[in-house]
């Protein structure tokens, strides 16, 4: 396999450790660059570590430029040192000029098989044409898999008619990493648009779940808000959906994410409520289950850009009481960052996966790993 090292100069900006100076606590680089390797934008990333080991950085390689639409592949690289060296990039899905992204990988630990949801759609349509039913086309569901540690993919199978139901227009799997709870039920955090006299109504979020390790796919719990999402199950077996709110509504009242919960893995969800230590400028995030043994702990980490009006300030938190209340653990970036996505390794460090520059959060994908000393 051929690797690539890019970690020249890569320490991360302005990371701070419990307010002093701490770079040397952490190391990182830059997974993915804008404008190279033929692409000019990389975004929406997730990372997920396989059996063996291997870590694997998804994203979405934009052809031509910013643009959520337009000629996107989805694409990943391999790591099989922990993040120090990269593979070369290894395209998932290319359907020519249309949209393929919104990674959303899973590892089945029962069978090792690398599951990926992601979503399709007409390059020539855009969100708002498509939330409106106005497109060429719709919001479609996909998925595919690996069996090699991530080196090859089967051929994407759609799923849109378990996925998705025909009254829902946008559609978003993730974007960051799905989850596999007690039960071996595989559960993907996603979310809607829906549709009312043929105007926009917003989006909801939603999950969906497989309980035969991706044979066949099922709507799961509906919630009554929210956007894209990040899902993890909870120590006492419950399942924590955090939500994006929409930019408008009842909801924008509050600075803190969303969040609502299911007691029967999935199926069904309680009342809505407000994570007020989440504050966020309106955009993705993600959450994982503090488990370097396997285990489900009752430490819960979350990371967004953690500032009310702009994507800048990449923030990881922790909370030990099931998100009821978070703290500050780690600063990655006191500068432009946006999406990101974390991965929990053995020896208790954090991965984490995000965007990031000096100008603009979407320059470079770049990834850092937190030492298990910090988070405590």
């Amino acid at each position: 396999m051929s690797i690539t090292c890019l970690s020249a100069a890569c320490s991360v900006e302005s990371a701070t450790w419990n307010g002093v100076q701490k770079e040397e606590e952490i190391s990182g680089s830059k997974v993915f660059i804008g404008g190279q390797d033929g692409y000019d934008t990389y975004r929406i990333p997730a990372i997920v570590k396989s059996s063996k080991g291997t870590l694997l950085a998804f994203c979405e390689g934009r052809k031509n430029g910013r643009s959520d639409s337009g000629d996107i592949d989805l694409i990943l690289r391999r790591s099989q040192d922990g993040g120090k060296t990269w593979s070369k990039i290894i395209t998932v899905w290319d359907d020519g000029h249309n949209t393929c992204g919104n990674p959303s990988p899973v590892v089945d630990s029962q069978t090792g098989r690398i599951h990926l949801l992601m979503t399709w759609n007409k390059g020539e349509d855009n969100e708002q044409e498509i939330r409106e039913n106005k497109g060429i086309g719709t919001r479609r569901v996909f998925v595919t898999f690996s069996d090699d540690d991530g080196q090859s993919w089967a051929k994407p199978v759609d799923i849109t008619a378990s996925a998705k139901k025909p009254e829902w227009t946008w559609y978003a799997t993730g974007p960051c990493h799905s989850i596999q709870i007690g039960s071996g039920r595989i559960i993907v955090p996603c979310n809607h648009g829906n549709i009312v006299n043929g105007r926009s109504t917003g989006t909801t979020s939603h999950l969906i779940f497989s309980d035969d390790h991706g044979k066949s796919w099922h709507i799961g719990a509906v919630a009554p808000v929210g956007n894209e999402s990040t899902v993890a199950e909870l120590r006492n077996g419950e399942i924590l959906l955090n939500m994006r709110k929409n930019k408008k509504g009842e909801w924008q009242a509050y600075t803190g994410r969303l969040g609502i919960k299911s007691s029967d893995g999935g199926e069904s969800f309680g009342e809505p409520f407000v994570m007020e230590d989440l504050v966020e400028p309106i955009c993705n995030a993600s959450m994982i289950n503090y488990a370097p043994g396997g285990r489900k702990t009752s430490k819960i980490l979350f990371s967004n850009p953690a500032d009310s009006a702009r994507r800048i300030n990449l923030t990881l938190k922790l909370s030990k009481n099931g998100g009821r209340t978070w703290r500050k653990v780690f600063t990655l970036t006191e500068g432009p960052a946006a999406y990101s996505d974390l991965c929990v390794m053995p020896d208790g460090s954090v991965i984490v996966l995000y965007e990031s520059g000096k100008e603009s959060p979407y320059e470079n994908i770049s990834v850092s790993r937190i030492p298990a000393r910090v988070i405590r």
